[in-house]
């Protein structure tokens, strides 16, 4: 039996973090950033199991901090969907840490401090039941990740960061805006407050609108979704790999949570989010022929993925919503796999681009093998999670077709399975050079055996040391894992998807009545 505790200590995830960084902020030695950068994912993952295993027996469970009542308090929320969530992003965020830690990038001035401020935001996104605090929360999530993108990746950085500026300060200021209009309509941004309120008026639905096409633009959603392949390749490969895992993933999560509470009927703008959906779906999955760099393939990928989760939102049935999790969970788990590994082998080889790395399968093979692991996971072959998260949108959308002949669970249909066979193209062009092309070189001016220019084989110990292997091919194994384990994974995400359709005992735990 899982002893109780107060709800009061659901705070607890974002003070953490916080605490954390104030901490590395006061004592400035390296061996005390490794700790505390480890130790505060590795701290909040076990809160997040102790929170599954309590909500076994309690769904939902809230507390309103500085004891205001009902829609005046600032309000934490957390049920199997939150906890789920705080599992996934806080095992992501430790794998990205040791990475930044392996490559040295943890040195960098801040660093360590900046990773716990965003993970922070996350935490407090993920567990509020207020708009406005949503808002608040991606900012402080933002707040760190502009300085993330300054001091890390390619000569690139600070255009790209630019860009990344520009599209979240647009979007917050749109957040900020939908969230005066719920409240102007509706008179409360309180989630719980809000149970039905898009369904029944009108105008707040509208506003609604307005909020949910911020976070579909931070998600990376047709048709503005080309800013993410073009800013997060970018950065550094373990500040990409957290990126993946957090920022699109937290709007994808808002998304479903306001969905869920606020329209009980369905969405009014249906068709529109289908039709965008589905282009998102195929847009990202073909654009991956096009990259010419091992992560903005990836980039292009995660555009694709964004479709994929928003489809159980768009059929929004049980199964459908229990499967769009699963896919949600899996792309971040296979995607932190992927970035981590490609990351290896740029720090390893100096580059990530296409026509500069090959022949890897003679070279690295067992790195190779975990990246073939990671493609499969991405065009849903198995043995990996990505199997499981096909066939759950794939049944999805058959049963819209079994009971009632919807042409939206056909159109769904055809485009997770043309998808996959886009991405299986696009990515098998990216693994025939990446794995089998000819063996890399290096350019030796100076030797005097050679002249000016001409190349020579790359040293036999030029290799993808296994320790910086370590943390893809732990992520790719937990893709495996899921595999295997699909039986006792699924009913946890099945019981998230519940927890998340129960919008009764959502309103009851949260504002009583």
């Amino acid at each position: 039996m899982i002893p109780t505790v107060p709800p009061s200590l659901l705070p607890i995830f974002v003070v953490a973090p916080l605490l954390g960084a104030a901490v590395l902020l006061l004592v400035r030695r390296r061996s005390v950033d490794t700790a505390v950068l480890i130790g505060v994912p590795i701290a909040v993952g076990l809160g997040a199991l102790w929170l599954l295993a309590w909500h076994r027996t309690e769904p939902v469970i809230s507390h309103a901090v500085g004891g205001f009542s009902d829609v005046l308090a600032i309000p934490f929320v957390s049920d199997t969907l939150s906890a789920v969530m705080l599992l996934v992003t806080a095992v992501a965020t430790l794998a990205a840490s040791i990475f930044l830690v392996l490559t040295g990038e943890s040195r960098y001035r801040f660093l360590p401090p900046l990773v716990l401020l965003l993970s922070a935001g996350v935490n407090g996104a993920l567990l509020t039941g207020d708009l406005f605090n949503l808002f608040v929360w991606v900012e402080v999530m933002l707040m760190p990740s502009y300085a993330l993108i300054a001091v890390t990746g390619s000569w690139r950085r600070l255009g790209i960061g630019r860009l990344f500026v520009l599209v979240n300060l647009l979007t917050s200021t749109v957040l900020l805006i939908g969230v005066g209009f719920v409240y102007g309509t509706a008179g409360t941004v309180n989630l719980a407050s809000l149970a039905g309120a898009g369904s029944e008026d009108p105008a707040t639905a509208a506003a609604l609108a307005v909020v949910l096409l911020s976070l579909a633009v931070k998600a990376g959603m047709v048709p503005v979704h080309s800013w993410l392949p073009r800013a997060y390749p970018g950065t550094s490969a373990g500040i990409m790999a957290l990126f993946s895992a957090l920022h699109t993933k937290v709007a994808l999560y808002a998304m479903y949570r306001i969905v869920a509470v606020t329209f009980s009927d369905g969405l009014p703008f249906l068709a529109v989010l289908a039709v965008l959906v589905l282009v998102t779906i195929l847009v990202g999955a073909f654009s991956t022929a096009s990259a010419r760099r091992v992560r903005t393939a990836m980039g292009h990928q995660m555009v694709s993925g964004v479709g994929h989760i928003l489809l159980g939102l768009v059929l929004f049935t049980q199964l459908s919503v229990t499967a769009g999790i699963l896919y949600l969970v899996h792309h971040v788990i296979t995607m932190s796999a992927l970035l981590l590994t490609t990351g290896a082998i740029e720090h390893t080889y100096g580059s990530g681009r296409l026509d500069r790395i090959s022949g890897l399968a003679r070279r690295d093979p067992w790195v190779v093998g975990v990246l073939a692991l990671g493609l499969f996971s991405l065009v849903g072959l198995p043995p990996t999670s990505g199997l499981w998260g096909k066939v759950g949108l794939l049944r999805a959308s058959a049963e819209q077709v079994t009971i009632g002949g919807s042409m939206l669970g056909w159109a769904a249909i055809l485009a997770v399975i043309v998808a996959s066979v886009g991405s299986l193209l696009g990515l098998q062009r990216m693994w025939r050079g990446i794995a089998w092309g000819e063996d890399m070189t290096t350019y030796r001016p100076d030797d005097p055996r050679v002249g000016r220019g001409d190349p020579l084989p790359l040293p036999d110990e030029v290799r993808v040391p296994w320790r910086l292997a370590m943390p893809g091919a732990a992520m790719m194994a937990l893709s495996l894992a899921m595999f295997v384990g699909i039986g006792l994974v699924l009913p946890t995400i099945d019981t998230a998807a519940t927890d998340l359709l129960d919008v009764d005992a959502y309103v009851e735990a949260v504002i009583g009545r």
